[in-house]
């Protein structure tokens, strides 16, 4: 059996077994692109229990808030900020934030786990298949077909876009 027809046939059951979690990296790609807006989500308000009479900075600790809880008036002794409210006197904090649907939601952390999440190893799993997919692509035609050589131009094109997305 030849390198080009090991290839393709790897190439082949390889791609037919990662369709599902390609698909699932392509979702949650495109609605990563949205983080930054309310794209999808929808408000989550949560109430938590905290002490009494934290600084802003306890504040912004103890509920995690990027950027810090940033007042935007106390009156009674209640705390309001963007996200929510902290009264000073029971502490009892009532924080809104826009939330993901439960499942894209986990597909977008599985899209960024890094080592400290358990399934990492699959994210260089699939990334060594995708850098498969390119190499083995190249084995799906004979060198001296034009589909071959169409293909290298293609490839060529795609490689000069890529670095002019990088450098722009």
């Amino acid at each position: 059996m030849t390198t080009g027809l090991k290839m393709r046939i790897i190439h082949r059951y390889l791609g037919f077994f990662l369709a599902g979690i390609m698909a699932m990296y392509s979702i949650s790609g495109i609605i990563m692109i949205f983080r930054n807006t309310d794209f999808l989500k929808s408000e989550v308000l949560t109430e938590k229990q905290l002490k009494p009479n934290l600084s802003t900075g306890e504040l912004s600790a103890e509920l995690r808030i990027k950027g810090g809880v940033i007042p935007e008036k106390t009156e009674d002794g209640v705390v309001y900020f963007i996200q929510g409210e902290y009264n000073t006197a029971s502490g009892m904090a009532t924080v809104k934030k826009m939330e993901l649907p439960v499942i894209l939601d986990k597909m977008e952390h599985l899209h960024k786990a890094t080592t400290d999440s358990p399934v990492f190893y699959l994210n260089i799993f699939f990334g060594l298949s995708l850098l498969f997919f390119v190499i083995s692509s190249f084995w799906m035609f004979l060198p001296k077909t034009s589909v071959f050589k169409k293909g290298v131009y293609f490839s060529l094109a795609g490689m000069l876009l890529t670095l002019i997305l990088l450098f722009v």
